[in-house]
């Protein structure tokens, strides 16, 4: 369960930045977490309620998580595709050139904070 070290490292930037900008307390969190990035939403979520209760600057925030869907593009014909419903075979030409090109990433997207 990965999803923990990644909460502990959200957190920790978080709290950082609290610190440089003097923030108080952070509100809310929003994550974009990519469709095949190996990370498990839920466990994200329970790690997230149990981590944010040791960060007084985070006490109490709320997770959201906004889920970017996986796309890849084909190096034969140069069209994107949905990846989750077709792997790695373009469903337009039949090759398997492809490349993914969205759906592995994670990042903060925003913070409400005072």
């Amino acid at each position: 369960m990965h999803e923990l070290g990644i909460v502990f490292h959200v957190i920790k930037r978080l709290e950082n930045l609290a610190e440089e900008q003097k923030l108080s307390q952070i509100q809310s969190v929003t994550l974009e977490l990519g469709e095949v990035s190996g990370v498990v939403p839920e466990f994200l979520e329970d790690g997230w309620k149990w981590a944010v209760k040791k960060s007084p600057v985070m006490e109490n925030a709320a997770l959201k998580i906004e889920t970017l869907p996986a796309v890849s593009i084909c190096n034969a014909c140069g069209k994107t595709y949905g990846t989750v419903e077709n792997g790695k075979t373009c469903p337009h030409c039949k090759s398997e050139d492809t490349v993914l090109q969205t759906g592995n990433e994670m990042s903060i997207k925003e913070i409400e904070a005072c």
